[in-house]
């Protein structure tokens, strides 16, 4: 039931369709209803003495309206079905809308063990299942109550008696619906869960599809993919090996209901002679409608359980609270200066394991810092630790003096260019990605930054040029040429502090020098962090950083950093003999 008022709350905005499929069926019912009641009119007009003039006149007449009946009807299925669908698939379009909001509202922590996979499957496949729900199993299922409910009270007019021995099934029809009910939602839900995993190791495969071939593994991750595909078709088929068996069960019981009513409906009209032929005839035309709502009760709880199983998983993620969020007095930030301030900031990914300890350092305003030190020390988690992508767990970080969680996510980071190591560009063009952090500007601005991180020659060399559509995550382009658009990209939203995490290490040593000659100009005027393990590119930075076993090692510029003889001093003597400095 929360699962339903919870699905009630999301729906209740699409209520004009709602409402007019829920009109249809009470007109569907009402007709279904009163058919029997005609047809046993029409037979009790053939017994009497009037004349075949008459008789037929009559006969003609209601036939006629019966007819009319048969017409609404129609017109009130087409619309019950129509505007059901139209509302499921609205309230389906608008859930998945939900849930990517939603999950574009967590932090990085929640992703790092979660397949897009299962992700993806949760925000596509599990919110198309409540379609089925509003369109067909809670339809039905109102379709069918008000049906059983009007069916009883006709069989009860016609003949008490008789509908009394009609129900006698009722208990065991129930029991059954119960069963059901209970064996068959924990098999569904396996099999929605099931489902999540095939998606995310064909997702998972299809991104990674040239490692796969490089290393040709080919035949394993079509076993992979061959396994978790038949794990989901033996939870399906365990699903519906109970379907199969209640089903049938369910049926046997209405009909053998059926088959009583008839027997003794017999005796009373050949030997008791309390019921006429055609009050049998309206009887077994109510019966037929009256366990019809029972066994089909299956059906719908197997659509409702299928749906709930997949709304629960939905929910699951929209129950996820947000760990990085707004505090409620946050406010927006003016266009900020770019000092940064870390204040003893400790920081761990999973308890116990800490990544950062007391942590404390200032970049004042257009001054450049830069971090370096063995990997894993932390470097990235510095960097991650401005925009918010994750809170300290101790100690705080200021921008222009003002704590980071006092100020409004959105607006903090409309300061921040981001150039990561693992360059992420869409299925697009090669303007629409550097227009992507700023859109709205012209092409003759997306041309100027395309140029300062030097890719406006690349650029020109393709056919349509900056037309050019890259494929997913820019698969027609070198890692060098992907760096260069996310450094344009970076560029071209002229924020005030700049973060570069690796963002040349992809490219050769000429563009490499291209591409420094044009960043000392746009740095300048900026506060820039820079992770790199070249350090010949941080020789002019005006403070550096050398991390090691969770703290600051070392800290000053270049040539003290030498002159101490320490950490720093040793790094660069292995880059300068290895010939990579």
């Amino acid at each position: 039931m929360t699962t339903l008022r919870r699905l009630w709350c999301e729906a209740k905005r699409y209520w004009p369709y709602f409402t007019t499929a829920a009109v249809a069926l009470l007109i569907i019912t009402a007709v279904n209803l009163w058919t029997p009641l005609v047809i046993k009119y029409i037979l009790t007009i053939l017994r009497t003495g009037d004349s075949q003039t008459r008789i037929i006149e009559t006969v003609s007449k209601w036939s006629l309206i019966l007819l009319g009946a048969y017409l609404l009807r129609t017109c009130a299925q087409f619309a019950a079905r129509y505007y059901s669908h139209v509302g499921g698939w609205q309230l389906v379009a608008h859930m998945r809308t939900v849930t990517y909001n939603h999950l574009q509202k967590l932090s990085l922590r929640f992703f790092h063990d979660k397949q897009t996979g299962q992700l993806l499957s949760r925000t596509v496949n599990d919110n198309a299942n409540l379609e089925n729900l509003a369109a067909h199993a809670i339809p039905d299922a109102l379709a069918n109550i008000l049906l059983f409910a009007g069916v009883t009270v006709m069989l009860f007019t016609q003949n008490a008696k008789l509908a009394l021995f009609a129900l006698l099934p009722i208990p065991f029809l129930i029991y059954m619906v119960i069963r059901f009910n209970t064996v068959i939602r924990p098999a569904l839900r396996k099999a929605q869960a099931k489902l999540g995993d095939l998606n995310a190791v064909v997702q998972e495969n299809l991104s990674g599809i040239k490692e796969v071939q490089i290393f040709t593994q080919e035949e394993r991750e079509s076993r992979r993919v061959h396994h978790s595909a038949w794990d989901y078709t033996t939870g399906v088929l365990f699903a519906l090996k109970k379907t199969a068996f209640y089903h049938p069960v369910i049926e046997l019981l209405g009909s053998a209901g059926s088959l009583a009513v008839i027997w003794y409906g017999a005796r009373m009209v050949v030997i008791d002679q309390i019921l006429t032929p055609e009050e049998i005839v309206a009887f077994l035309l109510y019966l037929s409608m009256f366990y019809g709502p029972i066994t089909q009760t299956g059906n719908i709880i197997e659509a409702i359980q299928t749906s709930f199983a997949g709304a629960e998983r939905v929910f699951e993620v929209l129950d996820t609270e947000p760990d990085i969020q707004d505090r409620p007095k946050a406010r927006s930030l003016a266009k900020v200066s770019g000092e940064i301030r870390f204040e003893d900031v400790s920081f761990y990914y999973n308890p116990g394991e800490m990544i950062l300890e007391h942590i404390s350092f200032q970049i004042r305003p257009g001054e450049t810092l830069a971090l370096v030190g063995p990997t894993g020390v932390g470097k990235t988690t510095i960097a991650s630790l401005i925009p918010r992508f994750y809170d300290p767990v101790a100690g705080r970080i200021f921008i222009d003096g003002q704590d980071l969680r006092d100020i409004r996510l959105e607006s903090l980071r409309s300061q921040i260019s981001l150039v990561l190591q693992d360059v992420f560009l869409f299925n697009g063009t090669i303007a629409e990605n550097i227009q992507y952090g700023a859109p709205g500007t012209s092409q003759s601005q997306i041309i100027e930054a395309a140029q300062h991180a030097r890719a406006h020659d690349f650029i020109l060399q393709f056919p349509d040029g900056y037309q050019t559509r890259i494929g997913e995550r820019g698969v027609k382009l070198s890692g060098g040429q992907k760096q260069r658009l996310a450094i344009a990209r970076a560029l071209l939203r002229q924020t005030p502090i700049l973060i570069l995490d690796e963002a040349t290490s992809a490219v050769d040593s000429e563009t490499e020098a291209q591409i420094q000659s044009a960043l000392k100009d746009l740095i300048r005027n900026r506060t820039t962090v820079i992770i790199a393990h070249r350090l010949s590119t941080i020789r002019e930075a005006n403070q550096i950083l050398v991390l090691n076993d969770r703290g600051i090692a070392e800290c000053g510029k270049h040539e003290d950093l030498l002159a101490k003889d320490g950490l720093y001093a040793k790094l660069c003597k292995i880059q300068f003999r290895e010939g990579i400095a």
